[in-house]
């Protein structure tokens, strides 16, 4: 029995903790001390990269936006480091005199900007996507923060359109920005943005295809006694994908790959003290968020004859599943549509966990559903 008791009260305890408490204790511990990076109005040479596999349905327009960007062009070099597209992406590409394409044997997102970094000559090395909208400021407000001599890598703020159909994420997105914006406050950001980042040519590595740049980078540029830093006001556009259920589908594939450097990614040593509770509290007890939900409710179950406490637990998990299957059936409920998003999101935790573990992780990536 005493078992059971502490699997419950730890199991609640660390879900209070990476949902609650722990983003009420990085906001007060950014106010009381805290470290933002020295910003000067920047105009270094940057290689701007965009990772692309077969997009030929959104290439012409992300360039049009790059290459309308607020700086000065001879300190900018535009580069498609196409990914064995076999569509029209590289036809399209080649019509542009401004922009260069690099062709990368297929291999994934990080293979494709591994590949092709070396074949670029700026001072800092951008990326993005090819799905992605930069607001017209975006790369100069971006490359601010590297008048710090402490920032390595800096990432701006993914803004999500609204969604075609039912998809929740942007309530979730904004929180999560929100928490960042406080972690680089404290000295470091946990995870960056896929869409919109940037780092010092000096400081860049070559990292596991496999893990990524905005899951491994940030960790990786504190275990080198580097700073990574959050801009909000560099923004990107992006469309999130169409439906709770092609969100689930992206958020399992991300998840594999959050477990991979979990358990292969080394990300919790040589870190310093405040920024390795940073990791735990946001990376680590987040991606165990299903586990740990698991665990409550069967103990719950197992406990409800124990008191009151214990009774009560099991009526508010239950109450939040009823909520999220009325969500699943689209009913009009006040926080349905949000309930089924989080048990989807944490589902799919723990099916990304055992993908992992049954299958292994793809460094090729895939398209989410309605986000072109």
């Amino acid at each position: 029995m005493i078992v059971l008791v502490v699997l419950f009260w730890a199991s609640l305890g660390l879900l209070a903790w990476t949902h609650a408490a722990y983003p009420l204790a990085a906001a007060l511990a950014a106010r009381i001390r805290p470290r933002r990076p020295r910003k000067s109005d920047l105009t270094p040479t940057v290689s701007l990269i965009v990772a692309a596999h077969n997009e030929e349905d959104v290439i012409e327009r992300r360039l049009e936006n790059l290459l309308a960007l607020e700086y000065p062009a001879d300190q900018l070099e535009i580069v498609v480091a196409s990914d064995a597209s076999d569509d029209r992406t590289d036809e399209l590409v080649e019509r542009e005199p401004r922009v260069e394409l690099v062709r990368c044997p297929r291999g994934g997102k990080v293979a494709a900007q591994n590949h092709t970094v070396p074949q670029t000559t700026g001072e800092i090395l951008a990326f993005t996507d090819a799905n992605a909208t930069w607001a017209p400021d975006a790369l100069r407000t971006l490359v601010r923060s590297f008048a710090d001599p402490e920032v390595a890598y800096v990432c701006g703020r993914v803004s999500l359109l609204q969604a075609d159909g039912t998809n929740r994420e942007g309530a979730y997105w904004r929180f999560e920005v929100w928490l960042r914006a406080q972690e680089s406050d404290l000295g470091s950001v946990t995870g960056g943005n896929g869409a919109i980042y940037a780092v010092r040519r000096e400081d860049y590595v070559d990292v596991d295809p496999r893990f990524g740049h905005d899951l491994a980078f940030p960790y990786v540029m504190v275990q080198r006694g580097r700073r990574a830093v959050y801009e909000p006001e560099a923004v990107s556009l992006e469309k999130p994908s169409r439906d709770q259920e092609d969100e689930y589908r992206r958020k399992v594939r991300m998840f594999e790959h959050c477990w991979l450097i979990v358990l292969r990614g080394r990300m919790l040593r040589g870190l310093t003290p405040t920024y390795w509770v940073e990791m735990v509290s946001h990376r680590l007890l987040r991606y165990a968020s299903g586990l740990l939900h698991i665990v409550l409710l069967l103990t719950s179950v197992a406990l409800v004859r124990q008191g009151l406490v214990y009774q009560v637990a099991l009526a508010v998990q239950a109450a939040g599943l009823l909520l999220a299957l009325a969500g699943r059936f689209r009913l009009p409920i006040p926080g349905a549509a949000l309930a089924y998003y989080y048990v989807l999101v944490t589902w799919a935790t723990v099916k990304g966990l055992t993908r992992y573990l049954r299958f292994g992780v793809p460094a090729v990536w895939e398209k989410a559903e309605g986000t072109r």
